[in-house]
């Protein structure tokens, strides 16, 4: 299954602005990424949306910050990417007549709830300020 690595670059983008200060184009970005800018500018608008960057077009326009960094967890960012799974773990339903399979779903269901409720209640205290604190240049 492959990973979806939004999340962790989203973040990295985020700290690059504020170190960089003013508006960043999508081809910067995309550099910055090795992706495409049209990636770039799609991933970036549910941002916008959430009001954590503005955008402006044309030759000096870009992305710039809309918020401080300190105000803005990682749950944050997490949920304006659409808030996509944050576990690979998935549960099987071949047989769900199997008493065996449903010991499994129920038990392992538990477990990665209470999982993922506790990965996110981290996230949720954690800031794009603390993480651009842990910067060793």
């Amino acid at each position: 299954m492959r990973k979806d690595n939004r999340l962790s670059r989203m973040l990295h983008v985020l700290i690059h602005m504020q170190l960089r200060g003013g508006s960043t184009t999508s081809e910067t970005l995309a550099l910055m990424l090795n992706t495409n800018p049209v990636v770039v500018r799609r991933v970036m608008a549910g941002l916008r949306q959430h009001g954590y960057v503005r955008s402006e077009g044309g030759h000096h326009g870009g992305w710039t910050l809309a918020c401080e960094l300190s105000s803005l967890t990682v749950l944050d960012v997490h949920r304006a990417l659409g808030a996509p799974e944050v576990l690979a773990v998935g549960l099987a339903a071949d047989h769900p007549a199997c008493p065996v399979e449903r010991a499994v779903t129920l038990t392992l269901g538990t477990a990665l709830r209470a999982t993922e409720l506790a990965l996110l209640d981290r996230l949720g205290h954690l800031t794009v300020a603390d993480i651009a604190a842990e910067l060793v240049v």
